[in-house]
């Protein structure tokens, strides 16, 4: 277990930040479990296609394996690579993302069904923050989901990360508390149909005007 501490400024990574993005980076490629910072609250990743590590994460956040994963992507060419994107999607992407937005649609055959839960869906965001976005870009698509054991708080500090899985997390990356401090807003899109899962950081009034229903 490695916890490794830099400062995000302005958008912008210092040389702590990539010396803790390149160790995490490798961390996932070994089939290890890392934390993250996002604007919204720490996340702990796996990467999605390997099917070892994810259901480790499962095990170590100790969440039902009927309850799907979410995937962070660093951008939408990532995101096609995981996701069938439609219109509704599209105009999605292009107000709140990168942000507080996370969308259930239609997974590419390519995602295992461990991280879907055997659904045809995935739930997808890019998060708005720097670092999160530089690791996604080494590693591909991970795992987004927070890292809190299972009906635990969020952690918007990595303290309470720390806290809740010990060692069984191979690093930790500390860029100080999350930003927003509340988990993302879910959408369910499904044949031009909509429905809000969970209210947060993007209100209801805002996706209904982008969508104009």
């Amino acid at each position: 277990m490695k916890v490794l501490k830099c400062e995000c400024k302005n958008g912008s990574l210092d040389g702590l930040c990539e010396e803790a993005v390149s160790y995490a980076a490798e961390e996932i490629s070994l089939g290890n479990l890392v934390v993250y910072p996002t604007e919204t609250v720490y996340g702990i990743g796996a990467d999605i296609f390997n099917q070892g590590a994810v259901k480790k994460l499962f095990q170590v956040k100790r969440r039902p394996f009927d309850m799907a994963l979410s995937v962070a992507v660093s951008d939408r060419k990532m995101m096609e690579s995981v996701a069938v994107l439609d219109d509704n999607a599209d105009k999605l992407i292009k107000a709140f993302l990168p942000g507080p937005l996370t969308i259930i649609i239609k997974k590419q055959p390519e995602v295992p069904d461990i991280v879907t839960s055997s659904s045809q869906k995935v739930g997808i965001r890019i998060p708005d923050h720097p670092l999160a976005l530089e690791l996604l870009k080494r590693t591909g698509p991970m795992v987004a989901t927070s890292a809190n054991i299972h009906s635990h708080p969020d952690s918007v500090e990595v303290n309470a990360a720390i806290d809740d899985f010990g060692a069984a997390v191979s690093a930790y990356i500390d860029c100080g508390r999350c930003t927003l401090g509340k988990p993302s807003t879910i959408v369910w899109l499904e044949n031009g149909e909509i429905e809000i899962i969970r209210q947060g950081a993007i209100s209801r009034e805002q996706i209904k005007e982008v969508l104009k229903c």
